[in-house]
C-alpha cells in the first residue's frame, strides 16, 4: 500500500510539474521552470520509492496512464483547452488499461500465492 501512496504522489508531482513546463514558455519564465524541475525530480524520487514495492509494468503503466489523464484535465480546467470527443474517448481507454494492468497484477499475484 505504501509504493502505491508513493506512485499517487509521483504522479501528483508529474502532472503539477507539467502544469508549470506550459507556464514556463519554453523556459523563458525563471519562476516557473525552477518549479517544473522542482516538480519532476519530486515524481521521479516518489516513483523511485514506489518502485521498490510496486512491480515496474504495472507503476509505469499507472504512472503513464493518470499522468496523461491528470495533465489532459489540468489543460482543460487551467489552461481552457478543449476536450475533443475522440480526446475523452482515449482518457477512458487510458484509465480502462490502468485499471486492467491492476487487474491482472492481483491475478498473477494469487496465482504465485497458491503455487507456493
Amino acid at each position: 500500500m505504501r509504493g502505491y501512496i508513493f506512485l499517487l504522489l509521483s504522479i501528483i508531482f508529474e502532472v503539477t510539474g507539467s502544469a508549470f513546463l506550459k507556464l514556463s514558455d519554453g523556459f523563458t519564465n525563471l519562476i516557473p521552470s525552477l518549479l517544473l524541475i522542482l516538480f519532476y525530480g519530486l515524481s521521479f524520487t516518489f516513483f523511485v520509492f514506489a518502485l521498490k514495492t510496486v512491480s515496474l509494468s504495472v507503476g509505469y503503466s499507472i504512472w503513464a496512464g493518470l499522468g496523461t489523464a491528470g495533465a489532459a484535465l489540468v489543460g482543460v480546467f487551467l489552461f481552457k483547452e478543449l476536450l475533443s470527443g475522440i480526446n475523452f474517448f482515449g482518457l477512458i481507454v487510458i484509465i480502462a488499461g490502468v485499471v486492467i494492468m491492476n487487474m491482472g497484477k492481483d491475478t498473477e499475484e494469487k496465482s504465485e500465492v497458491q503455487t507456493s
